[in-house]
């Protein structure tokens, strides 16, 4: 019987024996559908590449979860089973404990400081504390800031948040967030959000305005605060196995296409926003901007203490927070 990873990588093996007329692509898997951002971030790459190298280096991108869930995926780039993934930060929390900073409610104070860390100094010594883990961190994409939404009232302060059962993930660091709110999280697959609302199993959740809007929660949840509490970005990533068969060219080839394809990728996440947000304020959602960010953030100090574990994680934490000193959140 084959295994659950040999099913996986069925669909890469066969392609690649079925290549006779050149060098094997590389092949790339991201959990999002084809049209979605970092998506076409990937087909960026794969553009770049192809012009750059006059057709030697090539991508092939397997989208909406075709190779597997993200942790499954993850497993698989790190034997070597695929050369390139799209990930979301959390599935790399265990496995690369630094990641972890990124994730931190209330670190950021703008999307623009988020994406100064993203691309400077603090951003590439989490990238490369990923090698001893085999994977290679190429870059990041934006995944929006994430702010709460219910069904039941505007929330301003902390103390609005109290007794709600919000919808999180299945993440230890959202949960000791919501927790520390004085909310009850409730960790259940995205999928079943909007039902849940609707039958009050949950009183909210939290997320950014695509998702909000995409997953039609503005329907049944109506109270949409700008809380901005993560801005967690998401990491494409090589694996090790494949990134040492390249030839130094053929890395510097790569980690380019990487880090050109960002602005792509943002330009089009951006404008994805303000599209959502759109048409999202059109109907009868309530937007709540008055909010009390100190307050939230204040609350934050036990859940940094818990998460934040060495000396090297607390300085990533100072660096980041002095790159936002004097700035305000003025993100849509």
């Amino acid at each position: 019987m084959l295994t659950r990873r040999q099913v996986l990588l069925a669909p890469l093996l066969l392609s690649a024996c079925g290549r006779n007329d050149g060098p094997r692509p590389l092949f790339a898997a991201d959990a999002h559908p084809d049209e979605y951002p970092t998506v076409q971030a990937l087909h960026t790459i794969d553009r770049l590449l192809n012009e750059r190298t006059n057709g030697e280096m090539r991508v092939r991108v397997y989208a909406g979860g075709q190779m597997g869930a993200e942790k499954d995926t993850l497993e698989i780039t790190i034997f070597g089973g695929l050369d390139l993934n799209r990930v979301n930060l959390a599935p790399l929390n265990s496995i690369v404990p630094e990641t972890v900073v990124l994730a931190l409610p209330f670190l950021f104070q703008s999307i623009a400081h988020a994406r100064r860390v993203f691309d400077g100094e603090p951003g590439r010594r989490i990238l490369e504390r990923m090698t001893p883990h085999g994977l290679k961190g190429l870059c990041y994409y934006d995944s929006g800031a994430r702010s709460f939404y219910n069904t039941r009232r505007p929330i301003r302060t902390p103390d609005d948040l109290r007794g709600l059962k919000i919808r999180v993930q299945n993440s230890d660091i959202y949960v000791a967030m919501v927790q520390a709110l004085g909310a009850n999280p409730t960790p259940i697959p995205y999928g079943e959000v909007y039902q849940a609302l609707i039958q009050g199993v949950v009183d909210g959740a939290e997320n950014n305005w695509p998702s909000y809007e995409s997953s039609r929660h503005f329907e049944v949840a109506q109270h949409y605060s700008l809380t901005r509490h993560v801005m967690a970005p998401e990491v494409l990533v090589a694996s090790t196995r494949s990134w040492d068969k390249m030839t130094t060219e053929e890395q510097d080839y790569l980690l380019a296409a990487a880090r050109d394809s960002v602005p792509v990728m943002r330009s089009i996440w951006d404008q994805r926003v303000a599209d959502s947000r759109e048409r999202v304020l059109a109907t009868d959602v309530q937007l709540v901007e008055d909010i009390e960010h100190g307050a939230f953030a204040d609350l934050m100090r036990p859940v940094w203490d818990r998460f934040v574990t060495t000396p090297e994680m607390q300085d990533l934490v100072d660096t980041i927070r002095s790159m936002g000193q004097g700035e305000t959140n003025d993100d849509d």
